[in-house]
């Protein structure tokens, strides 16, 4: 445990954005044994206090802060120097940069990013339009949407749709079964919308299916699960992308944001050409 290093995540916010950017910086360290300790809402000295007392008893200390308020975030950035804990400023270089180019004063304002204008307002509206047509649910509105994820079963198109509707893109996604699954307003002008298919590799379609039959701890359909049945599924929805002409993204090995990340460049393109 000598070389476990102790993380200090300190947010004047939710830690929302802090989280987020430890993520992507971890992944880059294979042999990186650490124990995050999350600290939001900090925006007084004695919460600086406390934290420090702590994080200085512990070896191999490290802290990552996102805090606007300039007063405060010297006060740690003191404190530390003085413990010679390492400390890191996640936004502080950036925001003084973009104040000099844009040539205005940054408002250091805790939690701006949270505040309930229009785009936030966009976004709460996208959630509740995209979990209203999950799953297939009324595809008569289908011309609403923003995007259209079609897959078969498993193919990540709920949690999907979910990350884009927090990016604040209404999004339907609609199962595949067979051709007549597809909204007829689709077939007939497939390039009206903007619509990506799914696809996943047939094995780990199958081993996804049969562990999401044991969690819920149902009957296993022999159809659902059948390494054959399922590669023939995919290839016919290969074909049906083909035919109507619509991109297509293989989730097999990619997480739900790596999912949304090629879905958004789709999308833009889509938009861009319309």
């Amino acid at each position: 445990m000598s070389n476990t290093y102790q993380i200090y995540l300190i947010s004047d916010s939710t830690g929302e954005t802090l989280d987020r950017i430890f993520l992507a910086l971890k992944a880059q360290f294979k042999n990186f044994n650490y124990k995050v300790h999350q600290y939001s809402f900090t925006r007084t000295e004695n919460q600086i206090l406390k934290i420090l007392e702590i994080s200085k008893k512990e070896k191999n200390s490290i802290v990552l802060y996102t805090i606007v308020d300039k007063n405060l975030a010297n006060f740690l950035l003191k404190l530390t120097k003085k413990n010679n804990i390492p400390c890191f400023s996640v936004l502080g270089d950036l925001i003084n940069n973009f104040s000099k180019i844009l040539n205005q004063k940054a408002s250091h304002i805790p939690s701006g990013q949270h505040i309930l204008d229009d785009e936030y307002y966009d976004r709460i509206e996208a959630i509740q339009f995209t979990m209203n047509h999950d799953d297939g649910n009324l595809t008569n509105e289908i011309d609403k949407s923003e995007v259209i994820l079609l897959g078969v079963s498993r193919t990540s198109k709920t949690p999907t749709s979910i990350y884009l509707a927090n990016r604040g893109i209404r999004t339907s996604n609609i199962p595949l079964i067979d051709e007549n699954s597809i909204p007829e307003t689709l077939k007939k002008n497939p390039k009206s919308l903007c619509v990506v298919g799914l696809v996943s590799e047939p094995n780990r379609l199958s081993d996804i299916r049969k562990n999401r039959i044991n969690i819920l701890k149902e009957t296993e359909s022999t159809n659902y699960t059948n390494f054959e049945k399922i590669t023939k599924e995919v290839e016919e929805s290969k074909k049906m992308f083909k035919k109507y002409g619509w991109p297509m993204i293989d989730v097999t090995r990619k997480s739900v944001e790596e999912i949304a990340a090629s879905v958004i460049k789709i999308y833009n393109i889509f938009k861009d050409n319309d």
